[in-house]
């Protein structure tokens, strides 16, 4: 099998590639060459004390890593796939708590514990109430917008939903989401100078949300109310959540929850704006498979990664107990094999097995329900209130080395 023609020293985990693009081409040579290849990195460059990870990018081959934790671990280097040079191994594994880097049987035991908030009851309760919501934060928008009608619709719209859904949630005062919003933005956003987040920072913010949330927990158990968090807390001893694990879960949703579906929603505006017959058939017809596409299409997450726990082959690939195992859901998402014309934005794509969610396993989104739910509110609600929406200036990327984010999308109303 011959080589792909990649530049030397090309990293799909290169903050300065994600800040401009996806690297879909790249992804495409691998799949089509060498679909594991092994990524040399610069010791130390992404937090790791290794020489590199190997780059998964057929959709089947990242099923079968996300569906096998018992030969591809969360929790030995966590699932961020690149820190950068000066984060500490202490601050790595201080991650491992989160629900996202652990492993079963720790991670089925606290899976099952959070899942009761987001059973398909749960999630239908939601429904009316973020429904007026989404009109609202369009309403609002509208009403904000400078005198030529333009606005930035990832702060006005794309990152209101999901902030008032998670506060909806677990409980959290409408008024205190903006604390949400900011300390996630410090946790995800370390690698973009624009921000000037050092690990500091972002370590102070994640112990703001933990205490935030810390805090909620006590009183739920002093007093419990008919929420999810009296659910998940009020009784630790009957099997539930203790107040730093509920805490956690709280950075969890911060990030896992509010910042990927707040890029789903962006890419998704932006490919409507730049696909207009896509948006005229979403107009006329509503199709319940769009929300679908519009996760596929943006990937919020570009990858996460496993770590191997013993010798191992896939892909033709011979990978080392030990060895990083990069699953890159972007090029997955993309692959011929599972999609025809993968390149095409298709809102009536059907059937749709993108893994946006995740690729199965133990890990599959735990949220998939409620950002579905919220992707359809709010672009319901767009077409009715801004049936005429415009891109004003292109999307302005996030630094990032694992995020497909956008920090900025002008957009101009009517």
């Amino acid at each position: 099998m011959p080589c792909p023609a990649l530049p030397d020293g090309f990293d799909f985990t290169d903050p300065d590639l994600l800040q401009d693009r996806v690297p879909l081409p790249e992804f495409a040579q691998l799949r089509q060459t060498e679909p594991v290849r092994w990524i040399a990195q610069r010791p130390r460059v992404s937090g790791f004390d290794d020489a590199g990870y190997w780059a998964v990018t057929r959709h089947e081959d990242v099923k079968y890593v996300s569906t096998h934790p018992e030969l591809y671990s969360s929790h030995l280097n966590t699932a961020v796939i690149r820190f950068n040079e000066r984060i500490s191994r202490d601050q790595i594994e201080v991650q491992r708590m989160i629900m996202l880097n652990m492993d079963p049987p720790e991670h089925t035991r606290v899976r099952q514990i959070v899942q009761r908030g987001f059973t398909p009851r749960a999630i239908r309760s939601l429904e009316d109430a973020l429904r007026e919501r989404a009109h609202s934060i369009v309403g609002t928008a509208l009403e904000q917008a400078g005198p030529d009608g333009a606005f930035d619709f990832v702060t006005n719209v794309a990152a209101e939903l999901p902030l008032q859904a998670i506060a909806e949630l677990i409980g959290v005062p409408q008024e205190d989401r903006s604390k949400i919003f900011d300390w996630s933005n410090k946790m995800a956003a370390y690698d973009d100078p624009e921000y000037a987040i050092t690990e500091e920072i972002g370590a102070e913010a994640a112990l703001e949300i933990v205490s935030y949330a810390m805090n909620l927990a006590a009183a739920r158990k002093e007093c419990p109310a008919k929420d999810i968090v009296s659910q998940l807390v009020a009784a630790e001893d009957e099997g539930n959540l203790s107040g730093d694990e509920f805490g956690f879960f709280v950075i969890l949703l911060a990030v896992a929850g509010n910042e990927t579906t707040r890029n789903a929603i962006t890419h998704g505006m932006h490919a409507f704006l730049t696909h207009p017959d896509q948006w005229e058939l979403y107009k006329s017809e509503r199709p319940g498979t769009a929300a679908e596409e519009i996760v596929r299409w943006a990937t919020p997450v570009v990858s996460f990664q496993r770590t191997a726990t013993q010798d191992t082959e896939l892909g033709g690939a011979k990978i080392k107990r030990g060895d990083r195992v990069g699953l890159f859901y972007s090029s997955a998402n993309h692959d011929p094999e599972v999609f025809e014309n993968p390149g095409a934005f298709d809102i009536t794509r059907d059937p749709n097995p993108h893994l946006g969610f995740g690729g199965g396993g133990p890990h599959f989104c735990l949220g998939k329900s409620l950002a579905v739910l919220e992707i359809d509110l709010i672009f319901h609600a767009i077409a009715d209130a801004m049936p005429d929406l415009r891109l004003a200036a292109d999307p302005r990327r996030l630094r990032s080395a694992w995020l497909n984010g956008v920090k900025e999308m002008r957009v101009t109303a009517g």
